[in-house]
């Protein structure tokens, strides 16, 4: 448990207070998932978000009730039995985790039913959120009597949901400390990459060492990591390819800290160690964008106007290089440079490497005066609404040139106003780059989470693969 048990009792009566309704709150932990035979948990299990974010325990097959009219709270769950303490030791009794965490009452799980029953029959409404994993719909099913075919969404409790997303998004200085540790973590996993790559070594063999850190350091990755010298691919994975002299490597990674605290940090290198002058050019770019978000992001001011500004530079500096032409305010607004920036600039980081994202993004990262956009590119925009102290977010902007999409579009004679599609296309084996950072929004502005920096600029990066290969 990463905090006093009085913090976890503050967040659930603030839950509580926040929900503003009568009824019970359920929230499911997770349970452990096999690999291939019931027996074989070769997954790790990792426990559900919020469950740890009230409960802050790490056990499997709990699961928390809230009373929000008199206030009462249970944990269920069941005791292993003396087969279970033969296989994985002794583990303590559900009533003593729930004792750590500030609960008074434990039962066993097969009499949550019966609760759920009672409150329903007298018409109590069970507010809880939306599921993201099967076991865990079913067993809603199961205990609400919710029927397969019905969307389980119509069911869930928006004022829940709400005030969880509310909770979460602020970051307390206990949360950013293990943010920090993520942090280092990610900061390892890069610098070993930088040291290790090179000319002939094989993609899935680097992209396991640093997995390896993770691991070690901390619970695991906080997503699939992406190693690829394919940059174009947003989410390309690791090959049995060996890298290439010439080629730019892209790797997005990050680790749990044991309380799975997040972190991710993408950078993109040169696998000779040195940039040629055309991914100096773009390469650039890229970092004038994303230094140009430290400098505006601050609270109150909206995620969404920050994204466009780095648009603004992107499609300014492809202008210079003669990827684009025209009036760059205009280019923007028609969405001209997702040909090259198809992605949103960034995301909510948290317990989860995109937070809470599993409550419904429309919620999270949008409200009233700002709602997403079904253009290209920005439509991929995570984050929108105005960013708070204490939020916790990305700043992960890129240029890449996708075959497939310049082949669309040129096509269609899309957006052709302002893309040079003649020297576009002269660009199609360039590869992608993107550098991203994780950055706390602090009273004033914003600074890093981590205080370990990783080489970014391209003669530090240069300079540091020079001296630890």
């Amino acid at each position: 448990m990463l905090f006093d048990k009085k913090i976890y009792q503050e967040r659930r009566e603030r839950l509580r207070r926040l929900v503003g309704e009568s009824g019970i709150v359920l929230l499911p932990g997770n349970i452990c998932s096999p690999c291939n035979f019931p027996a074989n948990g070769f997954y790790p299990m990792r426990q559900d978000s919020t469950f740890l974010y009230y409960y802050g325990l790490h056990r499997e097959g709990l699961v928390g009730v809230i009373d929000l009219d008199t206030g009462e709270e249970t944990l269920y769950g069941d005791d292993v039995d003396i087969e279970d303490i033969v296989w994985l030791g002794d583990v303590e009794s559900v009533a003593t985790l729930a004792a750590s965490t500030g609960v008074n009452v434990s039962k066993p799980l097969g009499e949550l039913q019966a609760q759920l029953e009672q409150a329903r029959r007298a018409g109590r409404r069970v507010h809880f959120l939306p599921p993201y994993r099967y076991d865990t719909k079913l067993m809603l099913m199961d205990l609400l009597g919710l029927h397969p075919g019905e969307p389980q969404e119509e069911a869930v409790s928006m004022p829940l949901r709400m005030a969880v997303i509310a909770m979460r998004s602020v970051k307390s200085d206990g949360e950013v400390a293990e943010l920090q540790r993520a942090a280092h973590i990610g900061y390892l996993m890069h610098i070993t990459n930088m040291k290790l790559a090179r000319p002939g070594v094989i993609e899935r063999t680097i992209a396991g060492t640093i997995d390896g850190i993770s691991y070690a350091h901390g619970s695991m990755p906080s997503f699939p990591t992406i190693y690829t010298q394919h940059g174009e691919i947003m989410h390309g994975m690791p090959t049995t390819e060996p890298l290439c002299d010439g080629r730019l490597l892209l790797c997005d990674c990050g680790a749990e800290s044991l309380e799975q605290y997040c972190s991710d940090n993408t950078r993109t290198i040169p696998v000779n160690g040195r940039y040629t002058a055309r991914q100096r050019d773009i390469y650039d770019i890229v970092v004038e964008a994303h230094d140009h978000t430290l400098t505006v992001a601050r609270p109150g001011i909206k995620w969404r106007d920050v994204h466009l500004s780095v648009c603004r530079i992107i499609a300014a500096r492809l202008k210079e290089l003669g990827l684009m032409r025209g009036d760059v305010d205009e280019a923007v607004a028609a969405g001209a440079h997702a040909l090259f920036f198809p992605h949103g600039l960034g995301h909510m980081m948290g317990l989860d490497v995109h937070d809470m994202e599993g409550l419904g993004q429309r919620y999270l990262g949008f409200d009233d005066e700002v709602q997403p956009s079904d253009q290209f590119g920005l439509g991929s925009l995570r984050l929108g609404r105005r960013l708070q102290e204490g939020f916790v977010v990305t700043d992960e902007p890129g240029i890449y040139f996708i075959p497939a999409l310049i082949d669309d579009w040129r096509s269609r004679r899309h957006c052709e106003q302002w893309l040079n599609y003649d020297l576009i296309e002269t660009y199609k084996d360039f590869g992608g780059i993107r550098i991203e950072d994780d950055l706390l929004i602090t009273a004033d502005g914003c600074r890093y989470v981590s205080d370990e920096r990783i080489p970014y600029y391209a003669a530090d990066v240069e300079a540091f693969i020079a001296a630890n290969r």
